[in-house]
């Protein structure tokens, strides 16, 4: 048994002891909706999954992009895509435990410390930034460009925007007391460990520099203003702000600080072309149903969001012939940010075209961002063959009708 004690669901039932903590009214009316369909679909998944909401991939599911409200800039953990290598476990926040250790402390054996003392010692942050899996798009490698990539066939839904409740990592490494000469954080999960053909490779982990640790990570135990659903991490998870999904450990349980460079099969193996990926590429997408019909008109107004790991996005633009003629959108300011909100800048823009007259029949809409780096979508992402960092502009199927 482990310092900290994980009860695992079955699809013969949900355990549900430790989520009381997690906000009674948030997660309590999940329960009745996983049991109905636990049976159906997404047995490693404990949030419901509506098909207006998600494309349900067994044990991933992705955003509907139709289903974004376009007068909402953040995610409801509700509808927020969800990536797991396993299950989702659900963890009882009373006796968890995040250990802190390796030879990049001045104490080697580390410290170790509960939910309540983090929240009550060190100083809260909210920090908006999108959340993303590294194969997002991964499918348009096939269907656009012809080459098929191995992995789940996300479309442009693995992603969101989420405004994250916790601490800097950077405090808690000062307290557990990092040492000058560190280079490398690796973080670890709680949830079973990943078996790859046949081979266990351990609980999901992967490294990162301890230059990312110090600036704007963050040990989050909330989104949006409420707890973390166990699906996203609960009780605590890491966040990387503009850096690959996979780099955002969730139900964390271990970092380990070191004077070398740390490695795992999740940054050696797996989320590595060339070397470990780390910085988001650009990306954009339309609040639209794919092959989308659309009702002829003077004039259509159509909205999407566009979003950078590296900086504020500060072009969007359009095209609604398949790339003959383009157009600037309008990019809209962040709805809803409230006074003294911290944001990292590596939240979307959400922008608007009116299509003026559009003809029936069959049309391709296409969206290319560029942020203020200079960063801009290419027409063609370069190949990998697990697909990740599509970054193309997407060719978008819509019928005027």
């Amino acid at each position: 048994m482990t310092e900290n004690h994980v009860r695992r669901r079955s699809v013969l039932g949900l355990p549900i002891a430790g989520l009381a903590a997690a906000g009674a009214a948030q997660v309590g009316p999940l329960v009745g909706p996983f049991l109905e369909r636990a049976a159906a679909g997404s047995p490693s998944i404990i949030k419901p999954l509506p098909a207006a909401w998600f494309t349900d991939h067994g044990t991933n599911a992705e955003t509907r992009w139709e289903s974004v409200d376009p007068d909402r800039h953040l995610t409801p953990q509700s509808r927020l895509f969800v990536r797991n290598h396993t299950v989702t476990p659900v963890i009882d926040p009373d006796t968890y435990r995040l250990r802190i250790h390796g030879d990049g402390l001045v104490r080697a054996q580390g410290v170790s410390i509960g939910l309540r003392e983090l929240r009550r010692r060190f100083r809260h942050v909210e920090v908006t930034s999108v959340h993303e899996c590294t194969g997002n798009g991964r499918s348009f490698y096939d269907t656009q460009q012809g080459r098929k990539a191995s992995g789940t066939p996300w479309t442009l839904g693995a992603v969101g925007a989420v405004r994250w409740q916790g601490v800097r990592l950077r405090d808690v490494l000062a307290w557990a007391g990092v040492r000058r000469d560190a280079v490398s954080v690796q973080g670890a999960g709680l949830d079973p460990h990943h078996v790859d053909k046949g081979v266990d490779v351990g609980p999901v982990r992967r490294p990162f520099p301890i230059g990312k640790a110090l600036d704007d990570a963050l040990l989050a135990w909330g989104a949006n203003g409420a707890p973390l659903l166990p699906d996203h991490g609960f009780p605590l998870r890491l966040v990387l702000p503009g850096w690959v999904g996979i780099a955002s450990i969730k139900w964390l349980g271990d970092l380990e600080v070191s004077t070398s460079e740390l490695t795992s099969p999740w940054n050696a193996q797996w989320y590595n072309v060339g070397g470990p990926l780390g910085v988001n590429p650009v990306r954009s997408a339309w609040e639209l149903p794919w092959d989308a019909q659309l009702p002829g008109a003077r004039a259509l107004t159509l909205t999407g969001r566009s979003w950078s790991g590296a900086a504020p996005i500060a072009r969007v633009d359009v095209s609604t012939d398949g790339g003959t003629t383009w157009s600037p959108a309008r990019l809209h300011p962040e709805r809803g940010r409230g006074r003294g909100r911290r944001t990292s800048g590596h939240s979307w823009s959400q922008w608007s075209h009116t299509w003026r007259s559009p003809r029936a029949g069959a049309h391709e809409l296409l969206a290319r961002a560029t942020d203020v780096r200079g960063r801009t979508q290419p027409d063609i992402a370069a190949y990998n063959p697990n697909g990740y960092f599509f970054d193309a502009v997407v060719r978008h199927p819509v019928t005027v009708v």
